[in-house]
């Protein structure tokens, strides 16, 4: 069977040129075939704080408050390993990125679930977290905009954040990793542009998807300095840093940024716009997400979202993800990604019209 693959959030787009150029270059270079420094390169983590300060007009400490990740994920999941002791409690939300749980479960602690429903916008509801469990939380996980619901958070819901972590001293780690793919004028803000939030938070940023390099491997750390640097201690005890081409090409990436994310953004936006448009002819109540690029789709009574996700593989060939794989909260939705171009993307959605809902 011919299959359409909606169920990965690997962009099928390539890496822009000048991205892979500036590779070529870098990696022909000696001076880079040895062991990089564990916290990053200085003109990458100056790159960085450059970047920040241009896109959400924060300023970093490129020495103390900014480090190179061998991608997001890797941070994501040592971050526990620097400030979870066995025992200790993590609040985390659901459905989610797994690896804020797997992490939590790998260090010793004991995750305290967050669920995100529908009602709530797809929010954790802090004011429901009992007193005495957010006294003892080291953690607080957020990922705005949110895989897998597509969610997003305004300022209110930040500083409120803020508010609950200094009052509780809890540590928030915030992915943010989505914050570039957006549309229709919307720009997803940074947990760090609300006062106080660099005394308690630290954020993980990709070049992953706002530049298809998903391969590449190449992310970093940004906030509070004991934080950044509690993940340096780590990472020094578990790999040897990121390659320096790699992180030459970050530096091109990030300081030719603008052109490149505006195209890309429009590709995405066409795409979800023939995906909400397939989807609702077939049945399907879509919301367009205001940023990244998946759709969380309701599943129609009486279906479960593994009998969908399963009718849909085996009758038409359409991979979707089963949202209870995020988390419980998850079940009753599927999650498309918008990871194949349009001409499969408007045949998956005349597949998916031809079932019988």
């Amino acid at each position: 069977m011919d299959i359409i693959d909606l169920g990965v959030g690997d962009p099928d787009l390539p890496t822009p040129p000048k991205i892979i150029e500036e590779m070529i270059r870098a990696v022909q270079d000696p001076a880079n075939h040895h062991y990089p420094s564990y916290s990053g390169m200085e003109d990458f983590k100056a790159a960085i704080a450059e970047w920040y300060v241009e896109r959400f007009s924060v300023g970093l400490d490129p020495e103390t408050e900014v480090m190179a990740l061998i991608g997001a994920k890797e941070g994501i999941a040592h971050i526990s390993l620097a400030f979870i002791d066995p025992g200790d409690l993590a609040l985390i939300p659901t459905p989610a990125y797994p690896v804020y749980n797997i992490g939590t479960i790998f260090a010793g602690g004991k995750p305290y679930l967050l669920p995100l429903v529908k009602e709530n916008g797809f929010l954790p509801d802090l004011a429901s977290i009992p007193g005495e469990v957010a006294r003892k939380a080291k953690l607080i996980w957020l990922n705005y905009p949110n895989n897998p619901t597509a969610a997003v958070a305004d300022v209110d819901f930040f500083k409120a954040v803020v508010d609950f972590a200094h009052t509780n001293e809890v540590m928030v780690c915030h992915d943010v990793t989505y914050s570039e793919i957006a549309f229709d004028g919307y720009r997803p803000m940074s947990l760090l542009e609300v006062e106080g939030a660099k005394d308690i938070g630290i954020e993980f940023h990709s070049l992953s998807k706002s530049f298809n390099m998903t391969g590449w491997r190449i992310g970093f750390a940004m906030g509070n300095k004991e934080a950044i640097r509690g993940l340096s201690l780590i990472k020094s005890n578990v790999d040897s840093g990121l390659f320096q081409a790699i992180q030459m090409a970050g530096i091109k990436a990030l300081r030719a940024n603008r052109v490149c994310i505006s195209e890309i953004n429009k590709i995405y936006a066409r795409r979800r716009d023939i995906m909400v448009k397939g989807l609702r002819d077939a049945g399907f109540k879509v919301i367009p997400p205001k940023a990244t690029f998946y759709l969380w789709v309701p599943v129609p009574h009486p279906y479960t979202s593994v009998d969908l996700a399963t009718r849909l593989l085996t009758e038409v060939g359409v991979v979707v993800t089963p949202g209870n794989g995020f988390g419980f909260p998850g079940e009753g939705y599927i999650r498309l990604a918008l990871t194949q171009d349009e001409k499969r993307l408007l045949e998956a959605t005349e597949r998916i019209k031809g079932i019988r809902l």
